[in-house]
């Protein structure tokens, strides 16, 4: 650190010392402001430009050093020089004050806690090149935090000097004229029957209602700035237009329609969305038939020396489509017309915050609702189109069964369809980057699923690099790199499986400014508005979980804002989400595990109960696996359960309803579960926390207590 900055380093503190030493503090209180009135109001009279100069002195060092009493200043500044000098007084010198502190935390701050948190501070200061005059703007209007704070963290930001001033001092002028016109009215006050005077009693209503008043103007502000170039209509074709008929846009319609708003959704292709026709109904029938088949295959355990079994992986894949089918009428053009939605098919551009363009036709509408999705991401591989790879949409279109497939990625979509093909006959790689499968769970979770997909005769390639495909006599083969050495793996089909990609392009968003954030996705606020605020997006096209019923849970949020924003929102909240994995065993889990607890430095007590103890998993043969309950250390309330096992989904909800609803583990354990059951290990967690926190000193006088008793 240079001389310079040790010398203004002293002369801070020493300021910032001699106002605490000195007990200056005390002056700047209302009670003293208030005694000492009529003699203040005399010497300002008689000298007026020296009143002036140190009226603006002294404010300028309180705000500049960040010290208490700023408020105090403001009210004596109405009250001894008006409204309008005390205004105009307070409002350059907490402008110039502000400024200082800018450039002080600038100066001695900026340098050194850029270089050690660059990763946090560096998007903060993408977003102010972005928006952050609106974002200074709105601070200053509403103070969400302490003005130090914002003067401190902005001089840390590369906002120019000139451009926080002229901010601050606009967006602080309505609050500083409310304070100031208050500080009028304190100076009326002679005796106790002032204080009810109606013009005392407005001022304070004002400056009690400020908050409320500026956030409207903020808000205000901010739409009129949003929405400038674009011409509103006066009248409107439908309240609500929802692009995208998956989960999310058939339960956003959905709740339109059930509130009587009159709600248009568009849809290119098939309703039901990536869930109904690729996603969760066609791989979970594909489980069911695989499931069995691995029943068949392990029938010894169960007693029967010997079962066969003869298929067509044709007619099974065609068993996939005819569930698809079957599904398909609950979301239904003529299901949803049913229940008042005006089902479009066709392709949806967005010309206005208003306005929707589908088949020639333009509709007008109040809000707008984006649910178009995500697709799968093929990974940019050399030769990688030259193998033609499948992936979780396209996978469906089979009728052969591939012997050799190799699947990138071990996600939940990798696991899931690798173990569904090595059980009906294919020799399957799962080969990914990382060192464990399902890298989003806990490691003692995804060993169990691991060590399940061997047997199944998964050959489990972590650690692999893939560097290009190539096409041999033989067939496929894709070279990898694995602990610094090539390797090369033959197959003859290729199932892409590494994540999807949100449908953020060609429909209009471009044009309006809607551009995807560094995740792919669209950003929203918290409720689910992008920057129009009648234009929401729900669903995997905005994540951050790309699950059917996370989009639907959004989906209620982003309709009733949407509706009724103007008169409530609601924050979307994910507290309560559950993950699962359908593999065999399932994966599920519901709030925080264990990596993300650690990740986030939350402290947790964790208790344990492994299945191979349950008897209805032993009956079963399904007994691995476990129950894992994070705890706030110290009680019994749940902040995360993990569950490895047959059925595992199935066996969650009740700490899902225990979590939402704040109940303990005390009132799992007091629940009567029916036996036996596999839910009864939830009941049996809950006596193994109880266990550990025995209270050995009651326990102790008990056994002398029955001692006593046996004479």
């Amino acid at each position: 650190m240079n001389s310079k900055k040790i010398i203004l380093i002293v002369v801070i503190a020493a300021l910032i010392s001699a106002f605490f030493l000195l007990d200056l503090d005390s002056y700047l209180n209302l009670g003293y402001v208030k005694s000492q009135q009529d003699s203040l109001q005399s010497w300002v009279a008689n000298n007026r430009l020296a009143a002036l100069a140190a009226f603006m002195l002294i404010y300028t060092l309180v705000t500049a050093l960040s010290l208490p009493g700023a408020a105090v200043m403001t009210l004596l500044g109405g009250a001894i020089f008006g409204l309008f000098t005390g205004l105009l007084l307070v409002s350059f010198a907490s402008s110039i004050g502000a400024t200082l502190a800018f450039l002080i935390s600038r100066y001695l701050l900026r340098e050194p806690l850029t270089n050690k948190f660059s990763k946090y501070i560096d998007p903060i200061n993408r977003g102010i090149e972005k928006d952050g005059i609106s974002y200074l703007f709105t601070l200053r209007l509403v103070p969400l935090f302490p003005f130090f704070v914002i003067n401190a963290v902005m001089g840390m930001t590369r906002m120019k000097a000139g451009t926080f001033y002229w901010v601050s001092q606009l967006g602080m002028l309505p609050g500083t004229a409310v304070f100031v016109n208050a500080g009028t009215q304190l100076a009326a006050i002679k005796q106790p029957g002032d204080i009810l005077s109606p013009s005392l009693i407005l001022s304070f209503c004002l400056l009690g209602a400020f908050p409320w008043i500026a956030k409207s103007i903020a808000d205000t502000v901010k739409q009129r700035r949003v929405y400038t170039g674009f011409n509103k209509p006066k009248k409107f074709d439908t309240n609500m237009v929802v692009i995208g008929a998956g989960a999310g846009g058939l339960v956003t319609s959905y709740i339109a329609a059930a509130t009587r708003a009159k709600v248009t959704l568009i849809e290119r292709h098939k309703m039901g969305g990536d869930c109904l026709n690729t996603g969760c109904v066609p791989s979970k029938a594909l489980i069911r038939t695989t499931h069995f088949l691995a029943d068949i295959r392990d029938a010894e355990q169960l007693g029967i020396r010997k079962a066969a079994v003869e298929y067509d992986f044709a007619e099974i894949m065609e068993r996939v489509q005819r569930i698809i089918q079957t599904i398909e009428p609950h979301d239904s053009i003529a299901r949803y017309e049913s229940l008042g939605v005006d089902c479009v098919t066709g392709e949806a551009f967005i010309r206005s915050p208003w306005e929707v363009e589908v088949n020639g036709k333009t509709i007008t509408t109040r809000n707008i609702v984006i649910a178009t999705g995500a697709r799968p991401t093929i990974p940019q591989i050399p030769g990688i189109e030259q193998v033609g790879p499948l992936t979780s949409d396209t996978v469906w279109e089979l009728r052969q069964r591939p012997e050799r497939l190799l699947i990138l990625g071990a996600g939940a979509i990798g696991c899931e369809l690798g173990q569904c093909f090595a059980r009906l006959g294919s020799t399957v790689s799962i080969l990914f980057r990382g060192n464990q499968v399902l890298t989003r769970e806990d490691q003692d979770a995804a060993a169990v699923v691991e060590k399940r997909l061997i047997e199944d005769g998964i050959r489990i390639c972590s650690g692999h690099t893939p560097l290009r495909f190539e096409v041999t006599a033989k067939g496929y083969v894709l070279v990898c790199r694995h602990n610094d050495q090539e390797k090369r793996i033959g197959f003859d089909k290729l199932l892409v499986a590494t994540g999807r990609s949100a449908n953020v392009t060609g429909f209009g968003l471009e044009a309006l400014g809607i551009t995807a954030q560094p995740g792919g996705t669209i950003q929203v606020d918290d409720y689910l508005r992008t920057r129009f605020p009648n234009i929401l997006a729900c669903g995997d096209v905005i994540g951050p979980y790309q699950f059917t019923h996370a989009a639907s849970h959004q989906a209620w949020y982003a309709a009733v804002n949407g509706l009724f924003g103007q008169l409530k929102r609601f924050r979307v909240d994910y507290r309560f989400i559950p993950f699962t994995t359908y593999t065999s065993p399932e994966v599920a889990r519901i709030g925080l595990n264990e990596k993300q607890a650690i990740d986030k430095g939350i402290a947790y007590e964790a208790v344990r109960y492994n299945l191979e103890e349950l008897d209805r998993a032993i009956t079963d043969e399904a007994a691995y696996g476990f129950v894992k309950v994070l705890l706030k250390p110290g009680s019994d309330k749940i902040i995360g359960v993990t569950m490895v096992g047959e059925h595992a989904a199935e066996m969650l909800p009740e700490f899902a309803l225990a979590m939402k609803n704040k109940l303990g583990l005390n009132k799992i354990l007091g629940t009567l579960h029916a036996y036996p059951t596999l839910n009864e290990a939830n009941r049996f967690v809950a006596g193994e926390w109880k266990k550990q926190h025995a209270p050995q000193k009651v326990l102790g006088w008990l056994e002398k207590f029955h001692s006593w008793k046996r004479g």
